[in-house]
């Protein structure tokens, strides 16, 4: 006896998937990636994870200038074969098309940030960085839980425009004072269960 499938996965094309297949395939799971030709999806998130994604979104938006916007959850377009989607991003506000767009240019994307999760960490500290800085996004951050207290700690990574490789320049645990890309003022202490 064979059981069947539950569900009909897609079958990827001989040269891998495009950025096209990844905007256009219906039925995808929710935050499914493109690396390198392949969908990447998703398991289920921490509470961390989300509870994070809402204090930085929340945080950068108090001092967001008119020139940029805060965005969460959205596929980046770094060439064909790589789409992936930042836990959060700040983007140029020209790039913004409407309320039904659902990826932005890299060359648009100031400061991409990634939640590090149990099932992406080796994207999280390898394949994005490295892909976010070829792409020329200027600023990363990586936040990892941390301690028996189970707090955030943000890695902040500024492109070096020589090496196309991002350098650390801080590491914040209890709040995130930063003056680039812009003003920043973020309490983490407050992320509690």
């Amino acid at each position: 006896m064979t059981a069947e499938p539950a569900h009909a996965w897609p079958v990827p094309p001989q040269d891998g998937y495009t950025v096209d297949d990844l905007l256009t395939l219906p039925d995808l799971p929710p935050h499914t990636e493109l690396i390198d030709g392949s969908l990447v999806f998703v398991s289920p998130q921490r509470y961390f994870h989300s509870l994070v994604i809402d204090v930085l979104v929340n945080g950068l938006r108090r001092t967001e200038p008119p020139e940029l916007r805060v965005v969460r959850e959205m596929t980046v377009v770094i060439d064909k074969r790589n789409g992936p989607e930042p836990d959060v991003c700040v983007v140029r506000s020209g790039a913004l098309r409407g309320m039904l767009q659902t990826s932005f240019q890299a060359r648009d994307v100031m400061l991409a940030v990634e939640v590090v999760s149990p099932d992406s960490e080796a994207r999280d500290y390898d394949t994005k960085p490295h892909k976010y800085a070829l792409a020329g996004i200027p600023h990363f951050w990586r936040v990892a839980m941390a301690g028996a207290d189970e707090m955030p700690v943000v890695h902040v990574f500024e492109l070096d425009t020589e090496t196309h490789s991002y350098v650390p320049t801080g590491t914040y645990r209890d709040a995130l004072k930063l003056t680039t890309p812009f003003d920043i003022d973020i309490d983490l202490t407050g992320i509690r269960v």
